[in-house]
């Protein structure tokens, strides 16, 4: 009877954890500095148009940074070619200058910004999506990785 209370608790657990992203994918900023015309392209197949996702910017920064925001350009285009284009403002510490976000690496910090919380695709296929520093400075230094994550909303 122990034993299929172990495995039942170790089963519970496995489904609990179970990570719901369909798609991630992380690109390191080379010489972590962000070029503005250094455009970060994702490509993500989409099989389901029927459930809803969340869409998540993944930002990795050095704390020498020198802004405590990051303007981005987001653009989306479907497999039919149609574009969505957003400017998003990732704020990455707080008005004294501490940094949000985990810092498990010494000095860097990662967040995720929600971008879209409950978007459903209207076609199946590869949706392109293009991430672009906007900020008023062409070089920002500082930044190490700019990433996507869309997850399965349950």
């Amino acid at each position: 009877m122990k034993r299929y209370l172990f495995f039942g608790l170790i089963l519970f657990i496995m489904i609990s954890c179970k990570d719901n992203a369909i798609f991630e994918q992380n690109v390191s900023i080379p010489a972590k500095t962000w070029n503005r015309y250094n455009l970060i392209k994702f490509t993500v197949p989409v099989n389901d148009t029927v459930n809803p996702y969340r869409i998540v910017i993944n930002i990795r920064n050095e704390g020498n940074y020198s802004r405590r925001n990051l303007y981005m350009f987001v653009t989306i285009r479907s497999p039919r070619g149609d574009e969505l284009k957003d400017t998003v403002n990732c704020i990455l510490a707080d008005e004294k200058g501490r940094w949000y976000g985990k810092s498990n690496l010494g000095d860097i910090y990662f967040n995720r910004f929600l971008y879209k919380p409950n978007v459903k695709f209207p076609y199946t296929g590869n949706y392109t999506v293009v991430l672009e520093q906007a900020m008023r400075t062409e070089n920002m230094e500082g930044i190490e990785t700019a990433g996507l994550r869309i997850e399965k909303l349950n």
